[in-house]
């Protein structure tokens, strides 16, 4: 098969990947062997790329295969699977493995395992044409929804189902989402489920018109106004998916008084503002309930995913797109 190896960690301008023919791998008990119709391409593919969580033991293998939000079609079945066959629809989040043993998996918490591995980081992922899964960490696509569109609900779509669970929200109630791109437009569509209002927030046109088209009940942009001041305490909630200290200090400063901040990337603050009684929450995937969840309400037609198609060859040039900001929503790789 073809896939894109990373021989080790550098910056993007150094060339690190490298599209070549390697051997199938084939499924052990309780595995399947996927060929991948698509596969999202997410930050922190670059970040393991670019060495930035070396330190944090990732990537786990060398050369390793990237990417973690994988759709395609059941090619083998390895010993004891007995929930799929081949030629089914499936689909794969980061969420590769994880014990069964532990308080977190035994509670339904199973992204909270400490044993977890991750795809395309502790194991080959999905920038192949080929990948390995485990049955129980693998799930069915509905028919209706198409492989390289369904793509990206295995990363941004149950990151930001997970994040917007954690919050109380409903008619009458107003929610900002900072940071309108995979992660963020999925959160969108989640929280104007609820009945909220929804603020999007972001710098690049293209995010804000796609959150218009989403259902937004306005759009800020952070290039032509300060969001924490035009916003100042007046949210019951806000979704934070920015990278950006000065993004987050704007969305702590909208947020009003007793109101919760769920994020998705780490936070510094100079000064926490303990006398309004606000909450901070982290967030990171989701469990296989939740995902389950997610597909079946893209089914419905209840959400969907604003995606740009690449060859999956082509993964470097649409990874320095990502860094310029040049794409729309969610880049996808497709076979």
């Amino acid at each position: 098969m073809f896939a894109i190896e990373l021989d080790a960690p550098s910056p993007l301008s150094e060339h690190p990947l490298n599209w070549r023919e390697i051997a199938t791998p084939e499924p052990g008990p309780g595995q399947l062997l996927i060929k991948i119709a698509a596969c999202g391409v997410c930050r922190s593919n670059l970040h393991m790329i670019e060495g930035d969580w070396i330190d944090g033991g990732v990537p786990a293998i060398s050369p390793i295969i990237p990417g973690h939000e994988a759709t395609g079609t059941v090619a083998a079945i390895g010993a004891g699977v007995t929930t799929f066959q081949i030629g089914d629809r499936v689909g794969v989040q980061p969420l590769w493995w994880t014990c069964e043993e532990c308080e977190f998996c035994l509670s339904g918490r199973e992204e909270l395992c400490h044993e977890r591995k991750i795809t395309g980081e502790h194991v080959n992922g999905a920038y192949a044409e080929f990948m390995l899964s485990y049955a129980a960490h693998s799930y069915h696509v509905p028919e209706s929804i198409d492989l390289v569109d369904a793509a990206p609900l295995f990363c941004p779509g149950i990151t930001a189902f997970s994040a917007v669970s954690k919050l109380d929200l409903g008619p009458g109630k107003r929610v900002g989402v900072f940071g309108i791109g995979g992660v963020g437009h999925m959160a969108l569509q989640f929280a104007v489920l609820t009945g909220a209002d929804v603020i999007a927030v972001g710098r690049s046109a293209g995010h804000l018109e796609v959150a218009k088209e989403l259902g937004a009940t306005e759009v800020v942009d952070s290039t032509k106004v300060d969001p924490g001041e035009y916003l100042e305490d007046s949210l019951d909630a806000v979704l934070t998916f920015a990278p950006s200290d000065v993004v987050n200090a704007g969305a702590l400063r909208a947020l009003k008084w007793g109101g919760t901040l769920v994020t998705g990337v780490p936070l510094t603050f100079e000064g926490f503002p303990f006398n309004k009684s606000q909450t901070v929450i982290g967030t990171i995937l989701g469990n296989r309930a939740q995902m389950n969840e997610v597909l079946r309400l893209a089914a419905d037609g209840k959400i969907r995913t604003v995606v740009d198609r690449f060859p999956m060859a082509d993964a470097a040039e649409v990874l320095q797109k990502l860094t310029s900001g040049e794409l729309r929503s969610r880049a996808v790789l497709e076979n």
